[in-house]
């Protein structure tokens, strides 16, 4: 019994974890859709390294310092390990979309490789490595803010680092429309998230062998999926409301922002809830991102709204149905987390500022990412466009 226990448990470690990574497909779609056509090929050759890079940086330094590698006695460490890896991936793909397109690419990989390497193993180990913030009792069942917070921290910081894209703001500060290449990929993109995510959260509960875990896994699935609805529709509305259209990215960004809201605790709260929740995150992500926007925070795909204040209030929420957490426990872990990845990420990125860069030059920002990184068009007959950008540019 104990060894089709282990098995049972190890079997589903590896189908999450293989679920969680095909969430790599989601972030690569849903950025290549947000990002103009000169910058499309970059960003699919970005984001396919920094799942390797991940993986590597994880595997050499990451995991040790979250973890220590030790056998755990219900299943295998290799299989925890895996289910690990794809989480960190994870959290540097929230990066990635709010540097795209002016970026270099070399840059944000040495970044990638600090940021899985040292600075989300860190946070991982004082949470779910045993560390003095668990101990105090703040409670993160899936990566609200371990994840998507700390994420969001490390995109907030990228971004002031960076600036915006050219054309963003006119001369009087005023922020303009730069419109996607492929919404349709957004869409997609989001979809798969939305798959992945089932996997993300209910793989969390880091067993299925015995039936309160079968059970546990079972609600996880559907608070997940009622969240998600939640935010989807709350976001329409409010879009509806505020601009007189029901804006799809603004709309998918909602149900983005419910999964991430109910990823703090999927299981504790009823599925009635979850929608409830998940609607609190969507309604508020559209003010969110249009906030960030008149500061100066140019984020093409609203990654910082989406993963840092949905991870916020989804932290927050935690109190209200678990009595292991406390709103100062859970308030302590989100100044902790969140200040310890964006100060850490700032220095990492004036460094790189400092020696090899991190934006492209004009030419390269106005003719195309894909023109100069050398890694092709994904839409050549369109590559005049840029071109054309950059000839009348000069004159």
């Amino acid at each position: 019994m104990i060894e089709l226990n282990y098995a049972l448990n190890t079997l589903f470690f590896v189908i999450s974890g293989a679920m969680v990574m095909w969430m790599a497909a989601g972030f690569t779609a849903l950025e290549a859709g947000s990002v103009r056509t000169k910058n499309v090929t970059e960003i699919l050759t970005k984001n396919v390294a920094l799942f390797s890079v991940s993986s590597i940086a994880f595997l050499f330094a990451g995991y040790g310092i979250m973890y220590g590698w030790n056998e755990p006695e219900k299943h295998s460490m290799y299989a925890d390990f895996f289910f690990q890896m794809v989480f960190v991936a994870t959290a540097m793909s929230v990066v990635s979309g709010a540097v795209a397109e002016r970026k270099k690419l070399w840059s944000f990989l040495i970044f990638a490789t600090l940021f899985t390497a040292v600075i989300y193993p860190l946070v991982g180990s004082w949470t779910w490595g045993g560390g003095f913030l668990s101990q105090q009792g703040f409670f993160d069942f899936a990566g609200s803010g371990i994840v998507h917070m700390a994420g969001a921290a490390a995109a907030l910081a990228s971004v002031i680092m960076i600036g915006p894209r050219q054309g963003k703001y006119d001369e009087n500060g005023k922020p303009q429309n730069i419109p996607g290449s492929n919404m349709p990929l957004v869409a997609l993109g989001t979809l798969i998230l939305w798959l992945g995510w089932f996997f993300f959260n209910g793989g969390s509960q880091l067993a299925f062998s015995t039936i309160d875990d079968a059970k546990a896994v079972g609600k996880i699935f559907v608070n997940t999926n009622m969240a998600a609805a939640g935010g989807l529709l709350a976001a329409m509305v409010m879009s509806k409301i505020w601009t007189k259209k029901a804006i799809l990215n603004v709309t998918l960004n909602g149900a983005l922002a419910g999964l991430v809201v109910i990823t703090a605790d999927p299981y504790t709260p009823s599925p009635e809830m979850a929608v409830l929740y998940g609607a609190l995150g969507g309604s508020i992500i559209p003010y969110s991102m249009s906030v960030f926007e008149k500061w100066g925070i140019d984020d093409p795909v609203g990654a910082i709204s989406v993963h840092g204040i949905a991870g916020i209030i989804g932290l927050l929420l935690v109190p209200i149905f678990n009595s292991d957490a406390t709103l100062q426990t859970q308030v302590l872990g989100i100044f902790v987390i969140g200040l310890f990845v964006f100060i850490t990420s700032i220095v990492a990125w004036w460094i790189l500022h400092k020696t090899i860069g991190i934006r492209v030059g004009e030419e390269e920002e106005l003719s195309g990412s894909d023109m100069w990184e050398g890694t092709g068009s994904a839409y050549p007959e369109f590559m005049e466009d840029g071109l054309q950008t950059l000839i009348k540019k000069r004159k």
